[in-house]
């Protein structure tokens, strides 16, 4: 269905992450609103719109890359108070750019995730999940896997604080206090999680998440158990779940859900007739959606969906009419302020030409010059290695803030290239004499003009182990290249699964002897994918896989 929707970029920061924009509040009925936007060259940016212009409301100085920003406030009351986290650190800032917290929290791990409530400080690390009151420690929990996401359930609803982990072993964690509540399994690692509706629905107790194989569901978080609304699964083979907010874009009263993903695609859901979603609208950006959000940002009146995206662009899917329509015998006429808004664009394009052929020439005069010392240009990639359980392939996704130019595979392990339909890529294969320098496979691939991401499929043979190396060269100048290293582990086709079929025949391998715990679990990292790198705490763990290839089971126990 088409919901006349219009792309509109606004401006371009650096390089964000998961989760870092949001719009702040209208300061009156039929105001705008502003954008806060975090990057991760720990700038924070805002800024609104005037006459088709992004006007800057103010700017930070650079810091330690922002990792989550988010809105927060005293309860019941307009959350215009910007909080982000960086580092370790976290830091507060008034609608206007003025800091008023620095809380370094003394965290060993980089802050990963964060939720604000009132008073209230939630905040995740890798492992380690700490809730803070007015900068004071009240709890703290050692999770079993890596913290993807953190939630409070709304307090003015339940007047109770019930936080919630999205856990990187594909399960929810509820927590009360410094206690586990209990878990929840849901079909695939949680990634994001967000209150229903924007407020936990009528209960307060409905949560949305999203899984990074793409799926996503709704759960009731209850005080006895958890309860499974609905789940949409990922049929089309989209991307994995990087943001989602529920917004009125259709204007019928109901808020629809918004998803974005981090293969481009936004999609808007609408909970019509039926009990679960249906999607109504998608659209497709070219590079990662890193955080959605439902306002009105270009012109008042004008509801939109304001997206980031990886490389930094601000764009919004806007109601606004771009396009007029005109009978055969009439001239289009342009108004007053898109003919001004023309002739200001090409000026500056004009400007922006001559900029770059007198720097370019300043840069062959330099570079010429015996003494010119050659700078490497910095950039980052954004890169996912996950197993696919459907075809027992391994999917890699390489994404560069600038146009890539190549990408050079190296593999020491025998393993195949799968055509991916998204790859418009030139591969070029040479055969490896693979005996002398243990080289399997050696392949380049040469991307299309304007390429930002690039998705390849690999089909690994379990019992064979090594290293998959990338060399990403972005067309920047100098010449620059990155390598990545993707571990190939022996029992590279198995997936974690929370448990196995009991009835079914097994063999088994019983191991005893002078070796510690943690050694045990060295042994089961080296071997098998999704198994966190930290020893687990207490005297014996259990882990259980499936193989995508073959459907086997497998279960780890060591005590």
């Amino acid at each position: 269905m088409d919901l006349g929707l219009s792309r509109v970029d606004y401006l371009q920061v650096g390089v964000t992450s998961q989760k870092t924009m949001k719009l702040l509040p209208a300061s009156g009925r039929k105001a705008t609103q502003k954008v806060v936007i975090g990057d991760q060259d720990g700038v924070v940016t805002c800024f609104g719109m005037k006459k088709g212009e992004a006007v800057p409301v103010f700017k930070t100085l650079p810091g330690e890359k922002i990792a989550r920003l988010e809105l927060g406030g005293a309860l019941n009351t307009p959350q215009e108070k910007i909080f982000v986290a960086a580092g370790s650190e976290v830091r507060g800032f008034t609608k206007k750019g003025k800091q008023f917290l620095a809380f370094n929290t003394n965290l060993t791990e980089n802050i990963k995730a964060m939720h604000i409530s009132g008073s209230d400080l939630f905040l995740g690390a890798s492992y380690v999940y700490n809730h803070y009151c007015d900068c004071k420690d009240q709890h703290y929990y050692l999770s079993g896997d890596k913290i993807n996401d953190v939630l409070c359930l709304p307090v003015e609803k339940l007047s109770c604080i019930t936080p919630v982990l999205a856990c990187q072993d594909r399960v929810i964690r509820v927590l009360q206090g410094s206690d586990l509540l209990y878990e929840m399994e849901v079909p695939g690692p949680p990634t994001v999680l967000t209150l229903n509706n924007g407020n936990g629905g009528d209960s307060g107790e409905e949560v949305l998440f999203g899984t990074s194989d793409g799926k996503i569901g709704l759960v009731e978080i209850s005080g006895v158990s958890p309860v499974e609304k609905w789940k949409i699964e990922n049929e089309k083979k989209r991307g994995g779940i990087l943001c989602m907010d529920s917004f009125d874009i259709l204007g019928d009263g109901v808020k629809e859900l918004i998803i974005g993903r981090d293969d481009g695609m936004l999609e808007i859901y609408n909970f019509e007739y039926a009990k679960s979603p249906i999607l109504r609208y998608e659209y497709a950006l070219s590079e990662s959606v890193t955080s959605v959000q439902g306002g009105c940002v270009g012109k008042e009146g004008y509801d939109e969906i304001i997206t980031s995206t990886y490389s930094g662009w601000v764009s919004g899917l806007t109601t606004e009419p771009t396009h007029r329509e005109c009978g055969s015998g009439d001239g289009l006429k342009m108004t007053h302020e898109m003919q001004n808004k023309v002739l200001s664009l090409r000026n500056e394009l004009e400007q922006l030409q001559i900029k770059v052929l007198h720097e370019r020439e300043k840069y062959q005069q330099s570079s010429q010059s015996s003494t010119a010392v050659s700078a490497v240009p910095t950039f980052s990639i954004n890169d996912k290695f996950t197993l696919n359980r459907d075809d027992a392939s391994y999917s890699l996704v390489l994404e560069v803030q600038a146009a890539i130019d190549t990408v050079l595979l190296q593999c020491d392990v025998p393993i195949d290239l799968k055509d991916v339909d998204k790859n418009s890529a030139v591969v070029s294969v040479v055969d490896c004499e693979s005996e002398p320098n243990g080289n399997f496979l050696l392949a380049t691939y040469r991307c299309q003009v304007n390429t930002t991401r690039l998705e390849l499929k690999i089909l690994s043979i379990e019992g064979r182990y090594g290293t998959l190396q990338a060399y990403v060269t972005p067309r920047v100048q100098p010449k620059t290249c990155q390598v990545r290293q993707y571990q190939i582990k022996p029992l590279s086709l198995h997936q974690r699964t929370h448990c196995i079929d009991r009835d079914r025949p097994m063999n088994t391998l019983t191991l005893k002897g002078q070796f510690s715990f943690a050694e045990v679990h060295s042994w089961v990292v080296f071997c098998l994918p999704e198994v966190p790198d930290k020893t687990p705490v207490g005297e014996s763990v259990s882990f259980y896989f499936q193989n995508t290839f073959l459907d086997t089971q497998l279960e780890c126990t060591y005590r």
